[in-house]
């Protein structure tokens, strides 16, 4: 009996445990929205902007991701800090008031910072290939594999899809038309 007992504790609080945390279509289903009015407002594919916090973030999984709304491990000026299991702990990272908050800092950041300006002014938004080698080659990352794992998250959930233009060309923005 106690062994029923323990194994059933044991199952409740895995299952728990996994209900807490996002997995990938969830996380597409919850974001999509955000990162395809982003897409519009800034020229940055929404595929592009799922795809990295996806990779980044491990779906919204990662410390920083739940604990500071940062999807994409941008570093701020100073210290933030969460707890985590009752310890304080101080990051490096930047915190953001919202998830919305995180993916509007990664398209400024790319609209805007001289190191990734010029991928905004060169590639449409529906280049995400030019646009995941271009984030590597500008110093986003230090891996080599960077593009490639976000391109493989792009390709393998489809999210070039959220990049193709609306049916009614009236709902384009006027840069990209």
């Amino acid at each position: 009996m106690k062994k029923f007992l323990l194994i059933t504790t044991l199952l409740i609080s895995t299952l728990a445990a996994s209900a807490q945390k996002n997995t990938s279509e969830s996380y597409i289903d919850k974001f999509k929205d955000d990162a395809i009015r982003i897409m519009h407002e800034t020229g940055v594919p929404a595929s592009i902007i799922l795809g990295v916090a996806m990779h980044e973030s491990g779906c919204g999984n990662s410390n920083i991701a739940r604990n500071l709304n940062n999807q994409f491990g941008v570093k701020g000026g100073g210290t933030s800090v969460y707890y985590k299991n009752n310890k304080k702990v101080r990051s490096p990272y930047k915190q953001y008031d919202s998830v919305m908050d995180s993916f509007q800092d990664f398209a400024r950041i790319m609209t805007e910072r001289k190191q990734f300006s010029h991928l905004a002014e060169q590639l449409s938004h529906y280049d995400y290939l030019g646009w995941a080698k271009g984030i590597q080659h500008s110093g986003y990352c230090s891996s080599r594999k960077w593009a490639a794992q976000v391109l493989g998250i792009i390709q393998k959930y489809q999210l070039n899809s959220l990049d193709e233009k609306p049916a009614d060309p009236t709902q384009l923005p006027q840069n990209a038309k």
